[in-house]
C-alpha cells in the first residue's frame, strides 16, 4: 500500500529525512518511535503534503501512485489520513460542516454522489458513538474550547467519517489520560483494524500499543529507520531507552 524508498527531506533547507525506507502492506499496522528530533513528525507532514517540506531524493508511492506528485487534497481523496500532534481550531466552522464539506469534496472527486444530510448525520452519530463522544460536541465550532484529550477523539471521528485506506497518526497518544487513551484505541482497532486498510502510528512512548497492538515497531533516529521488530521492540525502548540504539 505505501512503499517509500529512500526518502531525503529538508526544512527550511535543514536535512531531516536521511535516507529513509519502509513498506506497509495492507491490513498492517506499523509504530515508528524514536527520539525528539528524529524526523517521526517530519515524516507525517512529507506523506501529507505540508508545505515547507521538501523531498531531495527518494520516492513515496502509495497503491501504485507517485504520492509526492500529488497535491494534499489529491492524497486525502486517495485514501490517505493524517492525523496531527496537535490538532487545529477553526472558529465559526462547525464540526458538522466541517466534516461533511470534507467527505462530499472527497466523495466527488471518486466520482460518488455526495451523502444527504440525513444519512450524513446517520453515519456522524455512528462513528461519534465509537469515540464516546456527545453529538453536541459535533455542533461546536472544530476544536475550540476542547480539551486535548476531546481534540484527539474528534480527530477520529473525523478518520471514522472520512473513512481513510490509510492512517498517519502522529503522536495520537499525546496530552491523553487514561481513559480517553483507552477510548481512542479502541476507536482506532474500531474503524482501521481490517485487511483493506493500514495503519503508521508515531509515537514517544509504549502506552498506546498496548490498545493498538501493532504488526511491526521501527525506531527512527537521525531520519532513518535504524532497526525494525515486533511489539516486543515496544517494550525494550520503554525498558532501556534509545540511547543505545540510536547511537
Amino acid at each position: 500500500m505505501l512503499k517509500i524508498e529512500n526518502l531525503h527531506a529538508t526544512v527550511a533547507d535543514k536535512p531531516i529525512l536521511k535516507g529513509l525506507s519502509l513498506s506497509i502492506n495492507a491490513g498492517e499496522i506499523h509504530a515508528i518511535m524514536g527520539p525528539n528530533g528524529a524526523g517521526k513528525s517530519t515524516l507525517s507532514y512529507v506523506l501529507g503534503g505540508r508545505p515547507g517540506y521538501e523531498v531531495t531524493e527518494g520516492s513515496a508511492t502509495f497503491d501504485g501512485q507517485d504520492l509526492l506528485d500529488m497535491d494534499p487534497h489529491e492524497r486525502a481523496a486517495a485514501g490517505l489520513f493524517l492525523g496531527f500532534q496537535y490538532p487545529v481550531e477553526i472558529p465559526g466552522v462547525s464540526n458538522v460542516q466541517f466534516l461533511r464539506e470534507s467527505l462530499n469534496a472527497q466523495r466527488k472527486a471518486r466520482g460518488q454522489e455526495p451523502l444527504s444530510g440525513g444519512d450524513f448525520l446517520k453515519l456522524a452519530r455512528e462513528k461519534a458513538g465509537l469515540l464516546r463522544m456527545d453529538m453536541d460536541m459535533l455542533k461546536r465550532p472544530v476544536n475550540v474550547g476542547f480539551s486535548g484529550g476531546e481534540k484527539k477523539r474528534n480527530e477520529m471521528v473525523q478518520m471514522g467519517i472520512l473513512d481513510p485506506k490509510l492512517a498517519i497518526l502522529d503522536e495520537t497518544d499525546s496530552g491523553l489520560d487514561i481513559d480517553a487513551l483507552r477510548v481512542v484505541g479502541d476507536g482506532i482497532n474500531a474503524i482501521m483494524r481490517r485487511p483493506d486498510k493500514a495503519v503508521l502510528l508515531i509515537t514517544h512512548y509504549q502506552r498506546l500499543l498496548d490498545y493498538v497492538q501493532p504488526d511491526f515497531v521501527h525506531v527512527l533516529a537521525a531520519g532513518r529507520i535504524v532497526k525494525s521488530g515486533g511489539p516486543e521492540l515496544a517494550l525494550e525502548l520503554e525498558r532501556e531507552g534509545y540511547a543505545e540504539i540510536a547511537a
